[in-house]
């Protein structure tokens, strides 16, 4: 696909997805009305939120952009990349825009105080965690077979490594001759 038109395509997904999960639903459930509270609380409970939200947008971006440069493609199942997305934060966790929408959303919970919003954000993990499952990791294993497993293999979905994952390290790993002990 073209970077230009992928990136235009990814642009409109980025609205019409996390836009609305992260952003519009949130909003309506919430109205960004914030409950009545202490100063100090109001304070420790923005800076939290702002963290949460700052970081999950900047992930989620840069997730975004990376599906264009080094995918060649879009993060939208419709339109999706002719190269498996390995770099970047997708070296810490296979899932990171999802990550990211549900941090942005726990920012939110945090800043305005919201059981509905808990909730809400709960559900939204729960099917995305449902969708990578049953739909994106055999989609994902058929495109790319051998690929996705050695990467499906050292990074975790959920729960970010430490260190980055390299495709160069299990290379190496494989590659390297037992020394008899």
């Amino acid at each position: 696909m073209n970077r230009a038109v992928a990136g235009v395509a990814s642009a409109a997904f980025f609205v019409a997805a996390p836009g609305v999960v992260a952003g519009l639903v949130p909003w309506l459930l919430t109205g960004w009305s914030l409950p009545p509270t202490s100063t100090t609380s109001l304070i420790v409970r923005g800076c939290i939120a702002a963290v949460a939200v700052l970081s999950g947008l900047v992930v989620l971006i840069g997730a975004f952009i990376r599906f264009v440069r080094e995918g060649s493609g879009t993060p939208a199942p419709v339109a999706p990349t002719e190269r498996l997305v390995i770099g970047g934060m997708f070296r810490f966790v296979r899932n990171p825009m999802y990550v990211a929408v549900v941090t942005i959303l726990l920012g939110q919970c945090v800043l305005f105080v919201s059981t509905t919003l808990l909730i809400y954000t709960l559900l939204v993990w729960a099917a995305m965690a449902t969708f990578v499952r049953w739909y994106e990791e055999p989609v994902l294993a058929t495109r790319y077979g051998q690929q996705y497993e050695d990467y499906r293999h050292n990074v975790k979905a959920w729960w970010p490594r430490l260190t980055p994952w390299s495709p160069a390290d299990e290379q190496s790993r494989w590659s390297e001759k037992p020394t008899g002990h």
